[in-house]
C-alpha cells in the first residue's frame, strides 16, 4: 500500500515537473528548437505525376495542396522562365555540401498550398535535376512547344480530384509571361486569372539587345572603368557576374559550377582576349576596340548557329529563332478575355525584363478598358524578386511581402472573400507601389 502511494506520488510530481518545464520552456530551451519543432508539422501534401508531352517525351511534375480539407481547391499552374528550368526553378547547381540554391517555383507552390491552393509545377521538356539535359529534346525546343507543354500541364491540373476546374489561375515568370496570356486567350473558359511576374512586353530580340549590348556597355564604362582609362582587366571580367555571363559559354560556366575554380573562367578569357588587340597592355581589354565589337557580334550570331543538339542552359538557337518570329505580348494582351483577371508584378531593378515592360502592358490594358487588372512594382528588387542592383540579378528567395501580395490578390479572385475592395488589396509595405484599374 505504501509502495503504491509512493509510485502515485512520484508520477504526480513527475507530471507537475513536466508541466512546469513546458510552461517555462522559453526560459530553459532555445526558441529556435521550438520553431524547428513547429516547422516539422506537415502543412501540405504532395503527389508526384508524370506528364505526357507527346512524341515520346514525358516530364516529371508535382501537385501540392493543403494538408487539411478534401477540396476541391482553387488550382494554380506555374510556368517557368527561360532556360533549363526544373519544376522548382532551381537557381544554381546543387552541390553535395554547402548552401542550397534558391528554388522560387517551389517557394511559390509551398506558400500558396499552405494557404488553400492546389499548385502544379513541372520540369521543362528535356530537363532534369541539376541541369541534366537531353540535348536532342532541348536543342529542338521552340516557344510553341513550351506553350503546348503548359497546356498539357493545364489539362492535367484540371483533372486532379483535389482541384476545382472552375477556379484556375496561371502564374508565369519571365518567359512564362509570354506563354500564360496565350494560353488564357486560347482557353478563356478554363483560365480565370493570370499572374505575370517579371513581365515581357516586347519581342525577345528587343530584350536581348538591351541585355547583351546596351546594359553591359553602359556597365563596363560607368562601373568597372573607374579610372576612365577606356579599358578593364580580364580579372575584373572573370570575377564580375555581369560580364562573365556575357563572354563565357555555358559549357565553361557549367565546369566552373562543378569545380568552383575561377581559373576555369580566367583561362578562357585570356585565350579569347589575350591576342586580339596588341595596343592594350597584357591582361586588359579595351572597351571600344574589343568589348563593344564582341558584344555586337554575340548579339548578331546568337540565333545563327544551327544546333539540333544543344546543352546551352540559357536557351538554344532553335528556341531563340522561334521567339524572334513571335508577336510581342504588347500586341496580343488585349485579346485576353475581359472575364480573365490580370495581375502584373515587377521588380524595379529587373535587368532582364525591365520594369518599363510592365508599364507598357499596364498602359495597353488601361487603353483597352480591361475591367480587372493591377500592376505592383517593387523598388530594389530584381528579376527573381530578390534585392538586386540594376546591373545584375542576385539569386535569393522571393521576398515575403511579394508572396503576401500574390496570395492576397489570388484569394480575392478565387472566392476566398467577397469583400468588394479585396481585389485591389496589396500588402501595406512601404516599398510596394501599385496601379489598379
Amino acid at each position: 500500500m505504501v509502495k503504491r502511494r509512493s509510485i502515485s506520488l512520484f508520477l504526480g510530481l513527475f507530471l507537475i515537473t513536466i508541466l512546469a518545464l513546458s510552461c517555462l520552456s522559453t526560459s530553459f530551451f532555445d526558441p529556435k528548437d521550438k520553431a524547428l519543432a513547429q516547422s516539422c508539422i506537415p502543412t501540405i501534401k504532395s503527389r508526384n505525376l508524370i506528364i505526357d508531352l507527346g512524341n515520346g517525351i514525358k516530364t516529371n511534375a508535382q501537385l501540392t495542396y493543403p494538408a487539411i480539407g478534401k477540396g476541391p481547391f482553387p488550382g494554380i499552374l506555374l510556368i517557368h522562365g527561360s532556360g533549363a528550368n526544373d519544376k522548382n526553378g532551381t537557381l544554381g547547381f546543387v552541390h553535395k555540401t554547402g548552401p542550397k540554391p534558391p528554388t522560387p517555383l517551389w517557394q511559390i507552390a509551398q506558400y500558396l498550398s499552405e494557404r488553400g491552393f492546389a499548385v502544379l509545377r513541372y520540369d521543362k521538356r528535356g530537363v532534369g535535376t541539376n541541369f541534366t539535359i537531353n540535348q536532342n529534346v532541348w536543342g529542338n525546343t521552340t516557344v510553341n512547344d513550351l506553350k503546348n507543354d503548359a497546356e498539357k500541364a493545364l489539362n492535367v491540373l484540371t483533372t486532379q480530384p483535389e482541384v476545382d476546374p472552375k477556379k484556375i489561375s496561371l502564374i508565369g515568370h519571365s518567359e512564362g509571361t509570354v506563354i500564360a496570356p496565350r494560353i488564357a486567350i486560347d482557353n478563356p473558359t478554363k483560365v480565370k486569372n493570370i499572374i505575370l511576374m517579371g513581365t515581357a512586353a516586347l519581342n525577345l530580340r528587343d530584350l536581348l539587345h538591351y541585355q547583351m549590348i546596351s546594359l553591359p556597355e553602359t556597365y563596363a564604362g560607368q562601373v568597372l572603368d573607374k579610372n576612365h582609362t577606356g579599358s578593364i582587366s580580364i580579372q575584373q571580367i572573370a570575377k564580375d557576374p555581369v560580364l562573365s555571363n556575357m563572354f563565357v559559354p555555358s559549357s565553361v560556366l557549367l565546369t566552373f559550377l562543378h569545380t568552383n575554380d575561377i581559373k576555369v573562367i580566367t583561362n578562357y578569357l585570356m585565350n579569347k582576349f589575350g591576342s586580339s588587340n596588341k595596343s592594350t597592355k597584357p591582361g586588359y581589354v579595351n572597351i571600344d576596340k574589343q568589348l563593344k565589337p564582341i558584344l555586337a557580334n554575340l548579339y548578331e550570331n546568337i540565333s545563327a548557329l544551327n544546333q539540333s543538339k544543344c546543352n546551352n542552359i540559357e536557351g538554344c538557337p532553335v528556341w531563340i529563332r522561334s521567339h524572334y518570329s513571335l508577336t510581342p505580348n504588347l500586341n496580343i494582351i488585349g485579346n485576353v478575355s475581359n472575364s480573365t483577371s490580370i495581375l502584373l508584378l515587377n521588380g524595379e531593378n529587373d535587368k532582364d525584363t525591365p520594369v518599363q515592360q510592365a508599364f507598357l502592358l499596364q498602359q495597353r490594358l488601361t487603353e483597352l478598358n480591361h475591367p480587372d487588372h493591377i500592376l505592383i512594382t517593387y523598388p530594389n528588387l530584381g528579376h527573381d524578386f530578390y534585392p538586386s542592383s540594376k546591373w545584375f540579378t542576385e539569386a535569393g528567395p522571393i521576398q515575403q511581402y511579394v508572396l503576401a501580395d500574390l496570395y492576397s490578390w489570388l484569394a480575392a479572385h478565387s472566392g476566398f472573400t467577397n469583400h468588394p475592395t479585396a481585389a485591389a488589396h496589396v500588402t501595406p509595405i512601404p516599398s510596394s507601389n501599385s496601379t489598379a484599374k
